[in-house]
């Protein structure tokens, strides 16, 4: 158990309390104990299939868990319903793939939660819609619709339309995996603004610059289970367990 963790029990943001998740036979969430707290960046590492990104989808139930807690700012989750639908509306979630709306402009994709689930009137929805779309440097896109943008673009425009709905934390499943290499860098920037600014952020990524440049705290997950976290200058310099030392041995000669 990491200093940052000690004594916090349930005061942080986001709390996981003994975790498990299956999907069939397979244990995918062993036994899970993670606290991040308000303005904190974690970012989760690890090798494919270790049970990241379905970490990231328990904390907004877009995967139900079997057993343990999870509490958002002092809250369990609910199990479904019109509490649910609150919650999500608090958990900003970025996937691999951008999952904009093809039928609706830029503009119209970031201003439909606001409108639709927050009750914000157009015009003040598309004024603080076009303040983020210009905060991820995509404002000259508003007109378009997401077939028009490039990969880094659309994602960028799916951060702002995670961000107009005043999360109280931002998920983010790989969202630089599915974009060619020189998008990479306009994601991470953004993403690194954003982790600057104070927003709690849980970051699945491989990219390995980001979670030295950006996280409080790196999470090395392997086969379901947290097998070890620590800030980035220890995970990265001096990793502990055998599983990370060999994980990143791999990573980081490439």
């Amino acid at each position: 158990m990491t200093e940052s963790r000690v004594g916090s029990n349930l005061a942080g943001l986001v709390v996981l309390d003994n975790v498990n998740k299956h999907f069939g036979e397979l244990h995918v969430l062993r036994d899970i104990d993670m606290t991040v707290d308000r303005g904190e960046v974690v970012v989760v590492v690890g090798p494919s299939g270790s049970g990241k990104s379905t970490l990231c989808r328990t904390i907004n139930r877009l995967e139900p868990i079997d057993s343990g807690t999870i509490w958002l700012d002092g809250q369990p989750l609910p199990e479904e319903g019109n509490a649910l639908a609150k919650l999500r509306a608090e958990v900003g979630m970025v996937f691999q793939s951008f999952n904009l709306f093809a039928h609706k402009t830029v503009l119209e994709n970031v201003t439909l939660g606001p409108i639709k689930v927050k009750g914000l009137k157009k015009p003040e929805a598309e004024k603080a819609a076009m303040e983020l779309l210009e905060r991820v440097g995509v404002a000259n896109q508003a007109p378009k619709y997401p077939a028009q943008l490039s990969g880094g673009q659309q994602q960028r425009v799916a951060i702002a339309r995670a961000l107009a709905m005043t999360p109280k934390v931002m998920l983010f499943d790989e969202p630089t995996s599915a974009l060619d290499p020189e998008m990479i860098n306009e994601v991470l920037d953004v993403m690194t603004a954003l982790a600057h600014e104070g927003m709690t952020m849980i970051v699945i990524t491989h990219e390995m610059g980001f979670a030295r440049r950006a996280a409080n705290r790196v999470v090395f997950m392997d086969a379901g289970r947290i097998v070890e976290e620590s800030t980035p200058e220890e995970f990265f310099t001096h990793a502990q367990s055998p599983r990370a030392q060999d994980f990143l041995s791999k990573i980081l000669t490439h």
